[in-house]
C-alpha cells in the first residue's frame, strides 16, 4: 500500500504509475472497499492526508485535508453550532474525502442538495500526476469551469483529492420528528408528497417497511412548533401524526439502509411517485427502507437474479448494486448502465484528466468498455 505523506507526495506517485502504466485505486478509510468488481490495483491510501487547512465558522466556510474522519469533521463543526448540510454518513473508518468522492447523502439532501452542491474547492492530482486547484474558498464562485461537481461523486475516477473546502450551515435550534404508522407504501408516498408540498418546509422525508412515516421539522423554535402544529390539519386526509422523541435509530435505517438483511444490497433512484410499484414488485424475501420522499429506496435480498435494474428502469430510475457476493459483483456492474452517449462523455471526461488509464483499475468494468470504444 503507498502512503503519501502530502500533496506531493501524491502527484509523483500518481505522475510514476503513469509513467510505468501501473493502475492505483484511491482509498481512504477502505469503508466502501467492496462497492464494484473485485480488482488487482495498487492502492494509494489516503489516510495520511489529515487535519484542518482553515476554518472559518463566521463565513461558513471549511477547508480540510481529504483523509481526516469524517467523524472528526463534523465534531468539530458541531462544537461551533454548525453542521455539514448534505447529511454524510458512513461507517467507522470513513473519510471526508471518501465520503465526498462517493457522494454520500443523507435524508436531508431532498431539500439541502448533495455533496456535490456544498463542495466550493478542491485541490487535487490528475492521472498525469499534476496538482490541480479548483474552485475557490467563497460560498459564491461563478468563474471557470464547475471541477468540483464533477469530482464530487466521482470514485476516484478522475483525480485523487487532497484537499477539499466544504460549505458548512449552522445547526436549526430545534429539530422535531413527526411519525405515522400502519402507512401502505401507496399511503406513504402520498403523505411524504403532501407534507414536502406544503408550506410547513418539512426537511426530510422518509418511509419503512413496517409502515412508519418520518417527517423532520426543524429551524427556530417558534416556527418549529406553529409548523408541527398545522401538519397534522395538512395531512389530516392522509394519516394521524404524533412527537416521536427518539426518532434517530429510525432516520439511520431510512437514510442508510441499516438493519436490512439480505445478501445482495441495492440502492434505487427513482421519480418518488414510482417507488411504491417498486416495493410492490419486489421479491417475497425483500426487506426495504424508503428516503428523499421515495426518491431513493434501499432494498435487501438474497435473490441475485431479482430483477430489480429492469425494473427499477421501467419506472424511470436506476438501481446501484452496492453490495453483494464477489462472484455477482464480478459479473454484474456497480452502476446502473447509462445511455452510450452519456458512457461517451463521462469517458472523454476522465481521458482528459486521466489519458493513460491510471485509475481505471477495473472496479468499473464499464469505464474500460467506453474507453475502447474511443480507442
Amino acid at each position: 500500500m503507498l502512503e503519501p505523506r502530502d500533496v506531493a507526495d501524491l502527484a509523483e506517485i500518481v505522475a510514476d504509475a503513469a509513467s510505468n502504466g501501473r493502475k492505483l485505486e484511491l482509498r481512504g478509510g477502505g469503508t466502501k472497499a467492496g462497492f464494484g468488481a473485485p480488482r488487482e490495483a495498487a492502492v494509494v491510501s489516503l489516510a495520511g492526508l489529515t487535519g484542518v487547512v482553515d476554518y472559518d465558522p463566521a463565513e461558513l466556510v471549511l477547508t480540510v485535508r481529504a483523509g481526516t474522519l469524517l467523524s472528526e469533521v463534523q465534531a468539530l463543526v458541531a462544537a461551533e453550532g454548525q453542521m455539514l448540510a448534505f447529511e454524510p454518513w458512513g461507517e467507522p473508518g470513513a473519510t471526508i474525502g471518501g465520503t465526498i468522492a462517493a457522494g454520500v447523502a443523507g435524508s436531508r439532501r431532498v431539500t439541502a442538495g448533495s455533496a456535490r452542491d456544498h463542495l466550493l474547492g478542491l485541490t487535487a492530482v490528475s492521472g498525469r500526476g499534476e496538482v490541480f486547484v479548483a474552485g475557490a474558498k467563497v460560498v459564491k464562485n461563478v468563474t471557470g469551469y464547475d471541477l468540483p461537481k464533477l469530482m464530487a461523486g466521482s470514485w476516484g475516477r478522475i483525480g485523487a483529492m487532497a484537499e477539499l473546502t466544504v460549505k458548512v450551515l449552522p445547526v436549526p435550534r430545534e429539530v422535531v420528528t413527526l411519525a405515522a404508522c400502519g402507512l401502505t407504501p401507496e399511503a406513504a408516498h402520498a403523505a411524504m408528497a403532501c407534507a414536502l408540498g406544503s408550506n410547513a418546509e418539512v426537511s426530510a422525508a422518509a418511509a419503512l417497511s413496517d409502515g412508519t412515516v418520518l417527517l423532520r421539522v426543524a429551524g427556530f423554535a417558534p416556527s418549529v412548533a406553529a409548523r408541527c402544529a398545522a401538519l397534522p390539519g395538512l395531512l389530516a386526509g392522509h394519516c394521524g401524526l404524533a412527537r416521536l422523541e427518539d426518532a434517530a435509530p429510525l432516520w439511520q435505517q431510512a437514510m442508510t439502509g441499516e438493519g436490512l438483511k439480505g445478501a445482495v444490497r441495492w440502492d434505487v433512484h427513482l421519480p418518488p411517485r414510482a417507488a411504491p410499484a417498486l416495493i410492490a414488485a419486489l421479491p417475497a424475501d425483500a426487506q426495504w427502507a424508503m428516503d428523499w420522499g421515495g426518491g431513493r429506496v434501499w432494498v435487501e435480498t438474497d435473490a441475485e437474479d431479482s430483477g430489480l435494474r429492469q425494473l427499477a428502469a421501467q419506472l424511470g430510475g436506476e438501481a446501484r448494486l452496492v453490495a453483494a457476493p464477489e462472484a455477482m459483483r464480478a459479473r454484474v456492474p456497480a452502476f446502473h448502465p447509462r445511455a452510450p452517449g452519456v458512457m461517451a462523455l463521462e469517458a472523454r471526461v476522465r481521458r482528459a484528466f486521466d489519458p493513460a488509464g491510471v485509475f481505471v483499475t477495473g472496479r468499473f468494468p464499464e469505464d474500460a468498455d467506453a474507453d475502447a470504444v474511443l480507442a
